[in-house]
C-alpha cells in the first residue's frame, strides 16, 4: 500500500531490524538444503511482567503489516554480503532477494486478550529459513507493545473507571519508536488519549494537550494583544474586550477570595487571555507557575467569568507540582463557593487535572475515594515501564517437517513445549476463567460439559475439569503470506476488547500485589510427548 493511503506502513519495521545470527542461520540452513523445511515457532513469555497475574496481548497489527511487506531490497542484500564471509556463494545472496512471506501462517491470540505464560501469542509457520528469520522483528513488536499495554491496564485498574487518564511520556520514551509504540498501546490497554501528535495521525490515537509552564512564563502582562475582541459562542451579538473584561472580573473575584487586586501575576493572566482568545471553547488553565492560591486561580477564574458572559465554558484546569490531591480539594472548595458567589452552577465541576511523576503508589492515592481529581496525565511510569522493562518474550521452534521439536536445557524453566498446538479457555458456568489449556493440534477439541484431565504446569499430579463454556485461543490470521485471513480490528476496537477481557479475571487474578496465579495446563498426550522427549533427551 502506498504511504499516503496507508499512514500506518510508514511505521512498519524492515526486514533488517534484526540480530545477525538470524542471517547466518539463514545461510547455513540454504547450505544444508533445508531452507524450504516447514517450521514452526511460537512466541510466548515465561512470566507475567510487574509481579502480576495477566498481561495484555499487543503488536498483532504491527506483525501482520510488517509480514505482508517483508521484502529484502538491494540494499539490504548488499548489506548482508558485508556482513557474512566473503566466500559466501553468490547464489545464497539470490535467494535472500526473492524471499517473501508467501508461505507464512500466521495464528495468535486478538490484540486486547489476556495472555499467561506459556500461552501463543503468536504461532508462525512457514519454511524454516524465513520464519527463522522472523524471530527477531516479530519479538520486537510484540514484547514492547504487550508490556506497554499490560503497565497501562494495570494503570486504569488502579485509576478506576472513572478518571480520565492521558498518556504524556513521549519526550521521556526511549527514543522514537518506543515513544510511538508507548502512545499505541497505552490507549489500546486503556489510556484515553495521548500527547503524541504522530501517534494520532499514524495510529488514531485520540490526542490532547493545552499549555505549559513556558507559555505562561513568556509573557510579562505588557504584551497588548493584537486583537482583544472575542465574540459570543452563540455567534450573535457585539464582540467584547476579553482583556477588559477579566480585568473587571479580577477585583470581583479577588474580593471573593480574599486576595488584593496586584496580588495575581500579570504575566500569568496574559498568558491565560492569549490561550482563551485562541481556544475560548476549550480554555484550560495551569495553575501552579507561580501560586496556585494567590495567582493561578484567580486569574484563571477572572478569564473563565468573563468567557461565561459569552457564552463559554472552561474546559479545566491543571496542577502539576505541590500536594496534588490537597490542592485538588482546596481548588474544588474554591470552584463551589465561586459557583454560588457568582451564579454560575457548571463552574463547581470544572474538571481537574494533574501531572508530575505519577506512578502506581500516587496514582492509588489521587484515585481514592472523596478525591477531587479528574484527570491523570502519566508519563516516565508508562512508557518507561520502571518495574520491569521487559516482557521477555521468546520465539521457539516447536516442530520441523511436522515433527515435534524440544528445547531441554540445564534450567527447568527455559524448556520447550513441543509440537503445533492448540490453545484453549475453560470457563464456568457464571463466566468466571477456570484455566487455559495446551494440547497437541491434532487432539479432539475440549467440548463444554465434559470432563477433562489435564496437567497444571508446574504441578506433580493432573486434576480434573468439566467447563461450562470453552472458547478457542488462538486465530488464523495470515495464510500463505498475503491472505489476511479476516480484518484486523481497529485500535478503539482492540481497545475496548481488553476492557472487556480485564472484567472477565476475578478480583484475586486482577490483584496488583500479591495476585493469585492463573493456571496453564497441558493436555495429557501433551504432557507424555514431553516426558517422553525429556526421557529421550536425558539418554
Amino acid at each position: 500500500m502506498a504511504a499516503e493511503q496507508d499512514p500506518e506502513g510508514r511505521a512498519a519495521a524492515r526486514p533488517l531490524l534484526t540480530d545477525l545470527y538470524q542471517a547466518t542461520m539463514a545461510l547455513g540452513y540454504w547450505r544444508a538444503g533445508r531452507a524450504q523445511d516447514q517450521a514452526e515457532f511460537e512466541l510466548f513469555f515465561r512470566q507475567c511482567p510487574f509481579g502480576g497475574a495477566f498481561a495484555l496481548a499487543a503488536g498483532l497489527r504491527d506483525c501482520v503489516r510488517f509480514l505482508r511487506a517483508f521484502r529484502l531490497r538491494d540494499a539490504d542484500v548488499q548489506f548482508l554480503a558485508s556482513a557474512l564471509p566473503p566466500d559466501t556463494d553468490p547464489a545464497f545472496f539470490e535467494h535472500l532477494r526473492a524471499l517473501d512471506c508467501s508461505g507464512v501462517t500466521v495464528r495468535a491470540l486478538p490484540e486486547g486478550s489476556l495472555a499467561f505464560p506459556g500461552v501463543p501469542l503468536l504461532q508462525v509457520s512457514g519454511p524454516l529459513l524465513v520464519v527463522q528469520l522472523l524471530e527477531t522483528p516479530l519479538l520486537c513488536l510484540v514484547s514492547y507493545a504487550s508490556l506497554i499495554a499490560t503497565n497501562a491496564a494495570r494503570l486504569r485498574l488502579i485509576a478506576g473507571p472513572d478518571k480520565r487518564l492521558l498518556e504524556m511520556g513521549l519526550r521521556r520514551a526511549q527514543g522514537p519508536d518506543g515513544g510511538l509504540t508507548a502512545s499505541t498501546y497505552s490507549y489500546l490497554g486503556g489510556f484515553d488519549a495521548s500527547s503524541n501528535v504522530l501517534a494520532g495521525q499514524l495510529r488514531g490515537v485520540p490526542v490532547a494537550g493545552t499549555l505549559a509552564h513556558s507559555f505562561v512564563t513568556s509573557f510579562s502582562g505588557s504584551e497588548v494583544p493584537p486583537d482583544p475582541m472575542l465574540a459570543p459562542a452563540a455567534g450573535q451579538g457585539s464582540q467584547v474586550d476579553l482583556a477588559a473584561s477579566v480585568e473587571m472580573w479580577l477585583e470581583r473575584v479577588c474580593g471573593h477570595l480574599g486576595l488584593g487586586v496586584q496580588e495575581p501575576h500579570r504575566g500569568e493572566r496574559a498568558a491565560f487571555v492569549a490561550y482563551a482568545l485562541a481556544f475560548p471553547r476549550g480554555f484550560q488553565g495551569l495553575l501552579d507557575t507561580y501560586s496556585v492560591r494567590r495567582s493561578g486561580l484567580p486569574n484563571f477564574l477572572a478569564v473563565a467569568l468573563a468567557l461565561q458572559e459569552l457564552g463559554y465554558q472552561a474546559v479545566g484546569v491543571r496542577l502539576d507540582s505541590g500536594d496534588l490531591l490537597q490542592q485538588a480539594r482546596e481548588i474544588r472548595g474554591v470552584f463551589q463557593t465561586a459557583a454560588a458567589q457568582f451564579g454560575v452552577p457548571w463552574l463547581q465541576s470544572v474538571p481537574i487535572a494533574v501531572s508530575n511523576n505519577i506512578d502506581e503508589e500516587e496514582l492509588a492515592r489521587l484515585a481514592q475515594k472523596g478525591s477531587e481529581v479528574n484527570v491523570i496525565g502519566i508519563g516516565t511510569s508508562v512508557v518507561t515501564c520502571p518495574r520491569q522493562p521487559s516482557l521477555g518474550c521468546v520465539y521457539k521452534l516447536v516442530s520441523v517437517g511436522g515433527q515435534p521439536r524440544m528445547k531441554l536445557t540445564e534450567d527447568p524453566e527455559k524448556q520447550t513445549l513441543p509440537g503445533s498446538k492448540a490453545a484453549f479457555r475453560l470457563l464456568g458456568s457464571d463466566g468466571s476463567l477456570l484455566l487455559d489449556v495446551l494440547q497437541l493440534a491434532e487432539e479432539p477439541h475440549p467440548q463444554a460439559g465434559q470432563e477433562l484431565r489435564v496437567w497444571p504446569r508446574g504441578a506433580r499430579e493432573s486434576r480434573t475439569v468439566r467447563p461450562a463454556h470453552v472458547e478457542p485461543l488462538l486465530r488464523l490470521w495470515v495464510q500463505q503470506g498475503q491472505q489476511l485471513c479476516e480484518p484486523l480490528p481497529s485500535l478503539a476496537e482492540s481497545r475496548a476488547f481488553a476492557q472487556q477481557s480485564l472484567h472477565r479475571l476475578s478480583p484475586a487474578h486482577r490483584r496488583l500485589e500479591q495476585p493469585a496465579l492463573y493456571q496453564v495446563a497441558l493436555s495429557e498426550k501433551l504432557q507424555a510427548l514431553v516426558d517422553r522427549l525429556s526421557a529421550r533427551g536425558a539418554l
